[in-house]
C-alpha cells in the first residue's frame, strides 16, 4: 500500500475520487528528432506505479495499486455490489484497468462485471483531444450498457481521470440502466481538469 491524497471528482455520480494526482510536476526538455516536445515528469506515488504498469507492463505493481484502493473505498460508506471497469481506450494484450478492476473486485468481496459496460463504437485517442465538448461528442452512442447493473449499486472504475468526459458519458448510460447507486474510483487524475 502506498500513501495516497486523493481528489474529489464531481460529475453525475453519487461520490468520486481519484486516489492522487498523476504527475507532480512536468518540466518541458525540448523537441526529439521528430519534432515532439518531450518532458520529465515527476510522479506522485501511485501515479509513479501506474506509469509502470500502463507503459512498461510491470505487473508487479497491480497488487500495491490494488491494496491501496481497497483501503480507499473500505474508508468510506459506500455500499456496493459491482464493479464495472470503464473500457479501455484502446486495444492491448494486456489491459491495465481490467486487471485492476478485477482484482480490486477480488479484494473487496463483490461482483466484477467487464461486459457490463462495453464499447460498440470505436473513438479515438482522447488525450490529444482538449476541448471537453469534442470529446463529448466523440463518445456519444459509443457505450452499451448491459441491463444487469439494473438494480444495483456500482463503482465505476478507470485508471486515469483526465477530462471526465469518458467517465461522465458511461456513468449516463449506467444510470439509464437503473443503476441505483453510482460511485467513480479512478487510480490517479491529471492536475489540469478540462
Amino acid at each position: 500500500m502506498v500513501s495516497v491524497s486523493p481528489k474529489r471528482l464531481t460529475g453525475p455520480w453519487k461520490a468520486g475520487f481519484a486516489l492522487d494526482l498523476h504527475t507532480t510536476s512536468a518540466d518541458f526538455l525540448g523537441y526529439n528528432e521528430f519534432g515532439h516536445p518531450e518532458f520529465d515528469y515527476k510522479y506522485t506515488e501511485i501515479g509513479g506505479l501506474l506509469n509502470r504498469l500502463k507503459y512498461r507492463s510491470d505487473k508487479t505493481v497491480v497488487q500495491t495499486i490494488v491494496e491501496t484502493a481497497a483501503d480507499f473505498v473500505r474508508r468510506r460508506t459506500w455500499t456496493l455490489d459491482v464493479i464495472v471497469p470503464i473500457p479501455p481506450s484502446r486495444p492491448r494484450e494486456f489491459q491495465p484497468v481490467l486487471a485492476m478492476a478485477e482484482s480490486l473486485a477480488r479484494e473487496l468481496g463483490v461482483r466484477y462485471c467487464d461486459d457490463c459496460v462495453v464499447k460498440v463504437r470505436e473513438t479515438p485517442e482522447l488525450k490529444s483531444i482538449f476541448e471537453l465538448e469534442k470529446r463529448q461528442s466523440l463518445l456519444q452512442d459509443a457505450f452499451k450498457v448491459s441491463k444487469a447493473v439494473s438494480g444495483k449499486r456500482v463503482l465505476l472504475f478507470d485508471d486515469l481521470y483526465r477530462s471526465g468526459a469518458t467517465a461522465a458519458t458511461v456513468a449516463r448510460a449506467l444510470q439509464a440502466a437503473g443503476v441505483v447507486d453510482l460511485y467513480l474510483l479512478t487510480v490517479t487524475m491529471t492536475r489540469t481538469r478540462r
